[in-house]
């Protein structure tokens, strides 16, 4: 959700060198991306050695401006160390000092989408946009378009709807429940020329083999099977995305393909898919968005609640409209 700022970057700035630092788990995502010059890759454990070694690195790059998109411990230490010339960041408790200019996450009164709030911090250079774009990710590389061709090949779906069917969850307060999905799987019967592919981590397998046996559907799990790009290129490639609010959910939002997000403990106005055609699901509960430690409930209600058939009409709503 920090590309649209990215892209402003670029569009405003269009001869400076721009550098991206990246944790290693997502460096696909921007590695060749159009709008960035460099990937600064950050291990996923960053041991004191390996700080010092990307501190010098970009030390002795002499930025002109750092701009701290996550306001995290280790972007606020790589920021205090930086000696780049300009700082920018969120105003942030015990953090605002890092900064030469800093602006609030969130305004005053209402929301702000996290896109809106990462393009608003380039304003400090001076950057009024009339609108912020379209969020964007680098094109698939060669081997990633050609397992997801023959993955689709392979399970005959050419002139058949496809729909990708996240069924991961950053944690068990977005899970939508094994038992909902079974039941939408179900509905799916009465659509044999559906294709439906179920993605996730490699820890969703056993789930997405129990959703395939309980279902009783002729589903294809590719869980733990997919980078982030050759994700990306198969849902660019169907009909349909349905899931939480996650990662892929904004990875699919880079796509033209329409989506079905269900949101809990989260809020569409922070979160929603950026600039997509897609369809939001949700319950209203005084206690949203809540911070995700304890359910006030215990049942995980605003996410579980959103039924089954209320998923399978706005995704059959989609399909007959495209």
């Amino acid at each position: 959700m920090t590309t649209p700022a990215v892209s402003l970057l670029r569009k405003n700035f269009p001869e400076a060198e721009i550098a991206y630092i990246v944790d290693a788990p997502y460096k696909d995502l921007i590695i060749g991306h159009p709008d960035v010059d460099t990937a600064i890759v950050l291990p996923g454990k960053l041991g004191i050695k390996d700080f010092l070694k990307h501190m010098r690195r970009i030390r002795k790059a002499g930025f002109d401006v750092l701009i701290d998109f996550h306001g995290g411990p280790r972007a606020s230490l790589l920021t205090l160390f930086s000696k780049a010339k300009f700082k920018i960041g969120y105003r942030i408790k015990h953090k605002h000092f890092l900064y030469h200019v800093s602006a609030p996450r969130e305004p005053v009164a209402g929301y702000m989408h996290s896109v809106e709030s990462h393009a608003g911090l380039t304003k400090a250079l001076g950057i009024s946009p009339a609108s912020i774009p379209a969020m964007s990710l680098p094109p698939a590389k060669k081997q990633e378009a050609e397992k997801v061709r023959m993955i689709l090949a392979g399970n005959k779906c050419e002139g058949h709807p496809v729909i990708v069917i996240h069924i991961g969850a950053g944690n068990r307060f977005r899970e939508w429940g094994k038992e909902n999905f079974i039941v939408l799987m179900r509905l799916f019967r009465r659509h044999p020329e559906i294709r439906i592919f179920l993605t996730g981590s490699q820890e969703d397998g056993r789930t997405a083999e129990s959703i395939m046996e309980k279902s009783g559907s002729p589903l294809i799990s590719l869980t733990g099977r997919l980078s982030l790009m050759e994700l990306r290129e198969l849902i660019a490639a169907s009909s349909l995305f349905v899931g939480g609010d996650s990662g892929p959910m904004h990875i699919a939002a880079t796509t033209k393909t329409p989506i079905v997000a269900l949101f809990g403990p989260t809020l569409p106005e922070h979160f929603g898919p950026w600039r997509a055609k897609a369809v939001i699901l949700e319950k209203d509960y005084a206690c949203r968005p809540c911070r995700q430690r304890a359910c006030l409930y215990e049942d995980f209600r605003c996410m579980r609640r959103i039924t089954p058939e209320a998923v399978y009409k706005a995704c059959m709503s989609l399909l007959h409209e495209n």
